[in-house]
């Protein structure tokens, strides 16, 4: 479920405009009057702004927030402002690059996206880049991790409910013997994990857990410190229980070592309007403190203030 609070009256995309444009004016950006707007509107109502802006100034709004805001509120409120298809299409190319690789966040937008946004996703990111999703991350990896990253990238899994308990059953039997012999790169293993439905996932999961005596993923730590070991175990977890999965992504952002602000960005940014609640509760149920109270915590100034009206906090 959603957490941002849209007003049950709406201003015009050209009254929000008209305000945006104000806070832009001046000597000084009015950040706060940007965030009363932007954080307040759900992705049709950006997506009018965005057109409106264009069409009654001339210029991109994107370009005008990216010229006029700075640091990690800047990141912020352009990736909320973006489409979510062109804002996972950013994430991804940044997971790409070489100072800024991260496979985690391939794993995480291919799994825990439905088919159809990825699909958009990779529509936008051959777009915006004039070549394909595949192509960077088939270029940016090697081995057994291309050998996984470039299917689950690609994947266009059914979307039902329906359960083949046949199949699970076979398919855990499989799934066990090439994880007891250490085949952690088998072709049957990475074709079950990169195209079979999450519900048919679920319930061979699920058969694993109660014929072999041990969650899949407690097997895959071999090697916890292994990428490719910790990238089937994020695959797995994403695909699953993507609530759990993103409580532990903002856990791990908000830390006595530092703040991954990057982290708690894209989170916040990519779920406020698909499941944040459900991952609020599970952030609280695992570390016993709310998460707008965490975030509170560890952020100041406009990021923090965005972060905290996109998860419809209280008095943080």
């Amino acid at each position: 479920m959603a957490t941002i609070n849209v007003p049950q009256h709406v201003p015009s995309p050209k009254e929000d405009c008209d305000q945006l444009r104000k806070a832009f004016q001046g000597w000084g950006t009015n950040e706060g009057l940007i965030i009363s707007i932007l954080a307040h509107r759900n992705e049709a109502q950006r997506r009018l702004i965005r057109k409106t802006y264009a069409e009654t100034y001339g210029d991109d709004l994107l370009k005008e927030l990216d010229k006029e805001l700075s640091s990690d509120f800047e990141r912020l409120v352009l990736l909320w402002t973006l489409e979510p298809a062109d804002r996972d299409a950013l994430m991804v190319n940044e997971a790409t690059k070489w100072l800024t690789a991260n496979n985690l966040v391939i794993v995480e937008i291919a799994c825990t996206r439905t088919s159809l946004q990825l699909f958009k996703v990779r529509q936008a990111y051959h777009a915006r880049f004039k070549k394909s999703l595949e192509e960077d991350v088939a270029y940016h990896t090697s081995g057994d991790i291309r050998k996984l990253l470039v299917p689950l990238i690609s994947s266009l899994r059914y979307e039902g409910d329906e359960v083949n308990k046949t199949l699970a059953k076979s398919e855990a039997k499989v799934l066990h013997e090439k994880i007891a012999k250490k085949e952690y790169n088998h072709d049957d293993l990475v074709r079950i994990l990169t195209t079979r439905s999450k519900a048919q996932l679920l319930a061979t999961f699920n058969h694993y857990n109660n014929e072999y005596g041990n969650v899949i993923n407690k097997d895959l730590k071999a090697d916890p410190n292994g990428e490719y070991l910790k990238l089937l175990r994020t695959t797995i977890k994403s695909l699953t229980f993507p609530e759990r999965y993103f409580a532990k992504i903002l856990r791990l952002a908000i830390n006595k070592l530092g703040t991954d602000e990057w982290a708690l960005a894209r989170v916040i940014a990519s779920r406020a309007e698909i499941d944040l609640k459900h991952i609020k509760e599970e952030f609280y149920r695992r570390n016993s403190i709310p998460l707008d109270r965490a975030i509170a915590d560890d952020t100041s100034g406009d990021f923090e203030r965005m972060l905290l009206e996109l998860i419809g906090h209280g008095d943080a």
